[in-house]
């Protein structure tokens, strides 16, 4: 049976000050530029604060931490990336076989998570996905194998299949290991295969 309640959301909208919001958005701006061009392990508190032109002290108080601003970095690539699930061009967004949607969705996700690899690392404690991140991935991937017809522990099914498109198991095989994305990501789509028996 399909499972059409609606996605979680990262990124969900809320009140806030018009200098809060103004300063907020300075320092991701400031931030994401200097992950850009430094990568994350570089980039320190201060920087980010003199990019922004904003005190520390109101680094801190907007992410807390070093890793709270990598992590609200990580969050907003997630919901930037979760915006062309299901509102983007096919086969990632809807309007393409669910398959083929399902295929386009494993290639993404490995492309997005090498792209974020070292933000994700940075994010130390909140570096692992949020809940609701991988409470969409496994939303969208249990809604697709129920599209394809797939029975059985759906669940358990789109655990076994996101598993492989995160951050230790990428690293194992694309850093330590050298596979090929491509190996790496034909790998999948036979996992896939067999999930679905096609």
């Amino acid at each position: 049976m399909s499972d059409h309640r609606p996605l979680p959301l990262l990124g969900a909208p809320q009140t806030e000050r018009r200098d809060a919001a103004r300063n907020r958005e300075a320092l991701m701006c400031a931030a994401a530029a200097l992950v850009a061009e430094h990568g994350a392990a570089a980039v320190t508190m201060d920087e980010v604060a003199a990019r922004a032109g904003v005190g520390k002290g109101t680094v801190f108080r907007r992410f807390e931490s070093r890793e709270g601003l990598m992590g609200a970095l990580l969050n907003q690539s997630e919901t930037d990336w979760q915006a062309s699930v299901i509102s983007g061009p096919p086969p990632l967004g809807p309007g393409a076989p669910p398959l083929d949607r399902l295929r386009a969705f494993g290639r993404s996700r490995i492309e997005v998570t090498l792209q974020h690899a070292e933000l994700i690392r940075e994010a130390g404690r909140v570096g692992p996905r949020s809940y609701a991140a991988y409470s969409f991935t496994a939303m969208h991937v249990r809604y697709l194998l129920a599209e394809i017809g797939v029975t059985g522990d759906l669940p358990l099914l789109a655990t076994a299949i996101l598993a492989p498109l995160e951050v230790p198991i990428l690293d194992q095989q694309v850093r330590i290991e050298e596979f090929p994305v491509d190996r790496v990501y034909e790998a999948w789509t036979d996992l896939v295969g067999r999930v679905v028996q096609r």
